[in-house]
């Protein structure tokens, strides 16, 4: 690793240790989680609010891990009150934001309903970092009580002992395979070996098509039930040596030791036809299931979990375009070389710049490595092939080209000394 790089690894940076601390949580992007959702439901009913929110803040955006009120998943780090929660340990209250200076010309004021009366509450980790808040917002002035506050605080501290206990559970309580965090864990010990041996490994993706509308129609107990006997349905089908995880939801993975993407398929076609056989007696009208697949191969040369995973994912959504209740491999270009990438998975806070260093988006690093960068953005599309990558900390900066662009994120190669 180049000198540059290591000395990126090892920042000091106090922003670049808040986002080490989101990263341990693993949290960013996952689906709705009951534990969450009941926090926002408390939110509003205890404060008579409009919107409520949980919130984890990278390096680009706030993101929403639950919310009530807003259709907004997420929106620009830049635009957000909760950027001035991060910097203390205690809440931010806006009686009225359009008489307040620090806000009053804010885009979430200035629109029409706009923001009046907003709260936030920093959540913080054992270890003494904010990773992100908590919100109660309305579109009509009013104060908070000093009792009111005091609900807050204990609000915050429910939303961060959920977060915690989610990082210690390995075993996820409803279908008794490995949690997201869990089987991530081992999925990289699998991969690492993989790559040291040159051997062959593949990946799984898959979810329940239209899984909500089963929810939605027969109830939560009987999407529960669905969930566990697909679960159990998918491991009749594999080997003791297969590893299986819930990602969240109706999202699942699998990693397959010593398969090629041809083998892996095969497997995909089974457990796809063990979940289309599964009855649900007692159901009116019979609930049926279907559940698509994708399936990618290991990329001795360039692939750690994250970019397998990604691969993988790519081709299952490829597969529910068409149509659902299908298996597809991964049809995108191959970056294989001859010289093996190390790719140090990260998450910093970063910007790209480009139009003669006239125009600039925030952007969060996900990975480095020798050649090239991992890049999260708030929309990939009108950014131009060729950028500078900077990081926030540190005063680096790397000349790029896009070489995979997703809606959001993009992978740079970079170009020059």
């Amino acid at each position: 690793m180049s000198a540059a790089l290591q000395l990126v690894h090892s920042s000091s940076d106090p922003e670049d240790a808040r986002l080490a601390a989101l990263d341990r949580y693993d949290i960013l992007d996952t689906p709705k989680e009951p534990a969450f959702e009941r926090v926002a439901t408390l939110i509003r009913l205890v404060f008579g609010v409009e919107t409520s929110v949980v919130s984890m803040i990278d390096g680009h955006r706030q993101w929403y891990k639950a919310a009530q009120g807003t259709p907004n998943a997420e929106v620009p780090v830049g635009e957000t009150f909760c950027r001035l929660t991060l910097q203390g340990t205690e809440p931010l209250i806006v009686s009225d934001a359009s008489v307040d200076e620090r806000f009053k010309d804010n885009p979430h004021v200035t629109a029409p309903g706009g923001v009046r009366f907003y709260a936030s509450m920093p959540l913080r980790t054992n270890d003494g970092f904010n990773i992100g808040t908590i919100c109660a917002i309305d579109s009509k002035p009013r104060d908070f009580s000093g009792q009111e506050l005091e609900i807050f605080r204990e609000l915050a501290r429910v939303a961060m002992s959920e977060l915690e206990l989610r990082r210690l559970a390995t075993i996820d309580g409803l279908t008794g395979i490995e949690t997201r965090r869990a089987f991530k864990e081992d999925a990289a010990k699998y991969v690492a070996l993989a790559r040291r041996h040159r051997s062959q490994l593949s990946a799984i993706a898959f979810d329940i098509d239209r899984f909500k509308s089963i929810n939605d129609t027969y109830g939560h107990a009987a999407g529960d039930r669905v969930l566990k006997d697909v679960t159990q349905a998918a491991r009749s089908q594999l080997r003791s040596s297969d590893l299986m995880g819930r990602l969240g939801g109706e999202e699942f993975a699998v990693v397959l030791p010593d398969a090629d993407a041809a083998s892996a398929l095969e497997v995909a076609e089974k457990l796809r036809h063990a979940m289309q056989a599964l009855k649900f007696p007692g159901s009116h009208p019979p609930i049926t299931v279907t559940a698509s697949f994708g399936v990618a191969a290991l990329d001795p040369g360039s692939d750690d979990l994250e970019s397998l995973l990604v691969k993988a994912d790519e081709a299952l959504y490829e597969a529910k375009a068409i149509g659902r209740n299908k298996s597809l491999i991964w049809r995108g270009a191959t970056t294989s070389t001859t010289r093996q990438v190390t790719r140090r998975r990260v998450l910093k806070a970063g910007r790209l710049v480009f139009n003669g260093r006239r125009s600039t988006v925030d952007c969060t690093v996900r990975a480095l490595w020798e050649t090239g960068a991992e890049v999260d953005v708030s929309t990939s599309h009108d950014l131009p092939d060729e950028l500078t990558l900077m990081l926030k900390s540190g005063g680096f900066e790397w000349a790029g080209k896009v070489v995979v662009r997703r809606p959001k994120s993009v992978e740079l190669e970079f170009v020059g000394g």
